[in-house]
């Protein structure tokens, strides 16, 4: 049973020492540490190296790694993992052997607080939440994998201190800095993208648990690896014993530590809708399908309907979001494309086929059918898209890719494309729909109060109490 949700606001300082310890850090680094960043670099900051640390290094964490060296704007000072003798973090302390390595962040940042500037976390979704909070506090910019936080209520968190602390903040939905970003931006501008009321987004490739998920009565146990802490890795979640199947990459999976498939690709495929249309909260989510329920598991395929209020002169709209390898979303014949059979000479529209993640947007005169992450928009039909795409409003072609985008960033050159002003009410719309799919139902949410009003257990994993030793992330 979920617990008590807690305020959104910041408590009484606890007496844990640990906490006491790292405001003492925080002084230590004087009143820097929650002045505006461009305060923070001051006047050298254009020609500055990043000086950045890492927590989680493997697997995603290593590419992120990779991507971030490879801008030429930082230099690498510090990796730190929970399982540092696991194979799939081998590889990121080979690369760069003079980087100081933790298990622990905490003591990372009791160690080398003067010498880090930005933080790189890309550990599992329920673990972001107290590495970035501690980082912020601290004055140093984050750049946190997608999605930025595990609960509702922890994404509000990180919106506010971030807006309090003014560091630089990205998620790394990557293709937010890609040409989907530049055009999605223009095309709105332009108003050629107007009046959307409805939205069809969709990640139908097989996912981890499709197979076994539905079948779960209770969490695996298996020896624990040697040298892996264990206790840190769990963070505020629930206590469950170490498995295979959480470790090191099937937590997503599971409602306590991942974010399913939703929190998993949602960040890539609805990222700029979301902004660029300012649709905000949704007043109602629906679970229009679950195949495959489990109370501890992602369900094998769901289908969450969304519903966003009206906002300005923009209308209200549905956008509806289709997972599971044979869930795949209704498309209208119409939006097909006509092909001439070489044999009989007859014209017939050809279905459109669903072959990568993404999304059709219908609006009153338009619609547009985009893929993940980079990929820009076509109009539909083609041959409509063939008569018009001389008159399209054009979109710049060369820009700074995401990771260079927040390095840049941090050194005062340009401004973060995915700061968790954006990026946070984004994740915010992930953070419902996977109660969604976890409870069922349709769930009627308050977007003014922040508030599921009609299902107290769903309003409760909003924001559920964390476990006492992380309490103290929670009131910074």
């Amino acid at each position: 049973m979920a617990s008590t949700p807690t305020p959104f606001t910041a408590a009484s300082e606890p007496s844990n020492p640990s906490r006491r310890h790292f405001l003492k850090t925080s002084a230590a680094l004087g009143a820097f540490a929650f002045l505006p960043s461009s305060m923070l670099w001051g006047k050298s900051a254009p020609s500055s190296t990043v000086n950045l640390a890492v927590v989680g290094i493997g697997n995603q964490g290593l590419n992120d790694l990779k991507a971030l060296a490879q801008s030429g704007h930082c230099q690498v000072v510090a990796l730190c993992d929970v399982d540092l003798r696991g194979p799939h973090t081998a590889e990121a302390q080979t690369l760069y052997p003079k980087a100081k390595t933790f298990v622990d962040f905490r003591k990372m940042f009791d160690a080398m607080a003067d010498d880090i500037d930005a933080v790189l976390v890309a550990t599992p979704d329920h673990s972001h939440f107290s590495i970035t909070m501690l980082a912020m506090s601290l004055g140093k910019h984050v750049y946190v994998e997608k999605p930025l936080a595990h609960t509702f209520g922890q994404t509000q968190r990180l919106i506010d201190l971030a807006h309090r602390s003014g560091v630089v903040t990205q998620m790394g939905n990557q293709g937010h800095s890609g040409g989907n970003y530049f055009q999605f931006k223009a095309w709105t501008e332009a108003g050629l993208i107007k009046d959307v009321t409805r939205i069809t987004a969709y990640m139908n490739n097989k996912r981890r648990w499709h197979g076994w998920g539905a079948t779960v009565a209770e969490y695996p146990s298996e020896p624990l690896p040697e040298g892996m802490d264990w206790e840190l890795w769990m963070d505020y979640a629930p206590e469950h014993p170490f498995s295979a199947k959480l470790h090191p990459q099937e937590w997503r999976s599971w409602f306590d530590y991942g974010s399913g498939a939703f929190g998993d690709w949602g960040p890539h495929i609805l990222d700029t809708a979301h902004q660029f249309l300012h649709l905000g909260l949704p007043q109602k989510i629906t679970a229009l399908k679950r195949e495959g329920p489990n109370p501890l598991v992602y369900p094998q395929a769901s289908t969450i309907n969304f519903a966003f209020e009206k906002r300005g002169k923009m209308p209200a709209c549905d956008v509806t979001w289709y997972d599971g390898t044979e869930n795949l979303p209704p498309v209208e014949p119409e939006l097909g494309t006509l092909q001439t059979d070489p044999h009989t000479g007859k014209t017939a529209r050809v279905p459109f086929e669903i072959k990568r993640p993404g999304k059709i947007i219908y609006s009153k005169e338009h619609v547009f059918q985009g893929d993940s992450h980079e990929r820009i928009l076509q109009i539909l039909p083609y041959e409509k898209y063939m008569d018009m795409r001389r008159k399209l409003p054009r979109f710049p072609q060369k820009n700074s890719n995401h990771y260079a985008n927040f390095l840049l960033a941090c050194k005062g050159q340009e401004e973060s494309r995915s700061p968790f002003s954006i990026s946070g009410p984004l994740t915010q719309v992930f953070n419902l729909g996977c109660i969604a799919q976890r409870l069922g139902g349709t769930l009627k949410f308050d977007p003014k109060k922040n508030r599921i009003t009609n299902n107290k257990l769903a309003q409760s994993l909003l924001d559920p109490t964390p476990r006492p030793a992380w309490q103290q992330y929670y009131n910074l």
